[in-house]
């Protein structure tokens, strides 16, 4: 579990969705976490992976599992295909897609199809911080808690109030380890 520094990501999710209102589209903090865990599993082939009991198999593809919850009860996974080479733009809009699918109960198969790591988070429901299962075959899921503005110490020992969010990663450890996890 780690408490991460939100306060430049929730600028740059400001400064993007200015640049982007005329076309209507607006970039999530959920969103921008898909990019970054992708571009993150790049660095970590061990997490970008499957374990089928008797292999372990490495993905070239980095596609991001995304936990939604169905208008009814339960939960299902969508996947964020190839979301290291994809712009945020293009996330936010076939992500925005999918969610409404979902929510309309029109999914598409290929809508839950290929994941190869997932992101859970429950920061809209006001959660600080939880443990996220993991999806089997996959490796590894992060949980993503609420961003909140709290009291900080500043890198010069002064007081302010800084935007912080907690993550949690579970890691198969047939396929990795907590160390890597925590590096990662």
């Amino acid at each position: 579990n780690r408490e991460i520094q939100m306060d430049a990501l929730i600028a740059l999710r400001k400064e993007v969705n200015a640049g982007l209102e005329a076309d209507g589209i607006k970039v999530s903090v959920n969103d921008m976490l898909v990019k970054a865990i992708a571009l993150t599993l790049k660095k970590y082939p061990n997490l970008n992976s499957h374990y089928y009991g008797d292999k372990i198999v490495h993905h070239q593809r980095v596609n991001v599992g995304i936990a939604v919850a169905l208008p009814n009860n339960g939960l299902i996974n969508v996947v964020c295909q190839d979301a290291d080479k994809r712009s945020l733009s293009d996330i936010a809009v076939e992500n925005a897609a999918m969610y409404k699918r979902v929510r309309d109960g029109k999914i598409k198969p290929e809508d839950t199809r290929g994941a190869t790591f997932t992101v859970s988070n429950l920061g809209p429901y006001d959660v600080d911080h939880f443990s996220a299962i993991i999806a089997p075959p996959e490796a590894g899921i992060i949980a993503v808690g609420t961003a909140k503005q709290i009291p900080i110490v500043k890198d010069d020992g002064s007081l302010g109030v800084g935007q912080r969010m907690s993550v949690t990663i579970s890691v198969d450890h047939r396929v990795s380890d907590g160390a890597e996890g925590a590096d990662w």
